[in-house]
């Protein structure tokens, strides 16, 4: 009887890369992979540019006949503002480098900059950290959002919870819109209004902080039937929370525009009632 020696079917580390070919390109992808993070890029850096340049006019934001307020300056809390547009007092000096809007703006974009879409778009549209799926980063290092400065970006759950607040201050710019000084009215510039807080509320409620404080934690959805359709509702939301994200950028600066173009009496409002 012949007996033979037990060896080891363990591939050595030199075996293992001898299976593998090398691959001196960066990405095998061969498909316009660097389109979605370039034309992120640009669309974000466009907005930016546009909602600086608006921030920090100091003019053109409210219009007295309707009384229409931009988001952008609302709460409208310097006083440089017009009274009629300062529902919340004026408590703040106007030195040229303090917005109007210099209670609810650092808070909306604190939100917009940690929200889980716009971390990823970016990340990848800036950062390259990575540009695309399939393409290698571009830091040679990766600590993920454990250190400085990306560690503040776990806040993201207690500026959802100011951007609710300013959604209701939206909300209530809406309101007073409908009431001018010649009573009950309504436009084309309280549709585009609406249309931007119905918005911004479908974006704010769509965010996955939200949803997890509904939700996140219950064992038993049967014991909190209420809190089960809220959640099933917003988990509806979410799954559109990076096209809502866009839209409401759209939204916003449409609104901000028309705001500015009828306070620079460069267009008249259409008006349906009063």
């Amino acid at each position: 009887m012949t007996t033979t020696s037990t060896r080891s079917t363990k591939a050595s580390p030199a075996q293992a890369r001898a299976g593998r070919p090398e691959v001196p390109a960066k990405t095998l992808r061969t498909d316009r992979w660097w389109l979605a993070p370039l034309l992120t890029a640009l669309g974000l850096t466009v907005w930016l540019g546009y909602a600086v340049t608006r921030t920090f006019m100091h003019k053109w934001y409210w219009v007295d006949a309707y009384h229409y307020l931009t988001p952008f300056y609302s709460p409208c809390i310097t006083d440089r503002c017009v009274p009629e547009a300062a529902h919340f007092g004026t408590w703040l000096p106007s030195a040229w480098f303090l917005p109007e809007a210099a209670f609810s703006l650092p808070f909306l974009l604190l939100f917009r900059l940690t929200c889980y879409y716009y971390r990823k778009a970016y990340y990848r549209s800036f950062w390259f950290s990575p540009p695309a799926c399939g393409v290698p980063d571009g830091h040679k290092s990766y600590s993920g959002e454990t250190r400085f400065p990306l560690i503040f970006q776990n806040i993201h759950r207690y500026a959802f919870y100011a951007a609710a607040i300013i959604s209701v201050i939206n909300t209530y710019d809406a309101l007073l819109a409908m009431h001018s000084p010649k009573g009950f009215g309504f436009g084309l510039g309280n549709v585009i209004l609406w249309a931007n807080v119905i918005m911004l509320w479908a974006y704010t409620l769509s965010c996955h902080s939200c949803r997890h404080i509904i939700g996140g934690r219950l064992k038993h959805f049967s014991a909190h039937p209420v809190r089960y359709r809220f959640w099933t509702f917003v988990s509806r939301l979410n799954t559109r929370h990076m096209e809502l994200a866009w839209v409401t950028l759209g939204t916003l600066a449409l609104t901000d525009f028309y705001v500015m173009a009828l306070s620079a009496d460069w267009i008249s409002d259409l008006r349906f009632i009063n």
